[in-house]
């Protein structure tokens, strides 16, 4: 704080020495000792709160970091949630109109066995390609079939 050497002390206790005299010099000196502790502890005391309060601002900024972190996270726990439910009632739609098929399927099974109807009807319907034959007969090329002109 103040920049006083050894010899600016000494100067000081020799005016103070002399001025204060001998006598009051050692209670004085012990009031001057009191009162600057005092100011110390004050000035520590007020560096302090200060730190306090740089802290608890500090505090405040991460706890609100953390409030937009977890609100963020929460957001995009029920947007997978909400996905999650779209897609399960898609699939329970989708296995329940399987399973309505299918028993629409039996039901009209059951229909054609009671009136004497083929039950693959559909397969019947479909042509049958008719097997081709082979007849083993390999081709040759031109030029190997001509036979040389005769000679004369």
């Amino acid at each position: 704080m103040f920049d006083v050497g050894f010899s600016e002390l000494i100067v000081i206790a020799l005016v103070a020495l002399i001025v204060i005299g001998p006598e009051r010099l050692p209670r004085v000196a012990r009031t001057v000792g009191a009162l600057l502790g005092r100011a110390q502890r004050y000035v520590n005391d007020v560096k302090a709160d200060i730190q306090r309060e740089v802290d608890l601002e500090e505090l405040k900024n991460l706890k609100s970091t953390f409030e937009d972190a977890a609100k963020s996270v929460e957001q995009s726990v029920n947007q997978v949630q909400q996905e999650l439910n779209a897609t399960a009632e898609s699939l329970n739609q989708s296995i329940s109109a399987a399973v309505e098929d299918k028993a629409a399927a039996d039901k009209t099974a059951e229909n054609k066995a009671e009136t004497g109807a083929p039950e693959h009807q559909a397969a019947a319907e479909i042509p049958i390609p008719p097997a081709q034959m082979d007849l083993g007969l390999e081709t040759q090329p031109l030029h190997e079939t001509a036979a040389p002109p005769p000679k004369v």
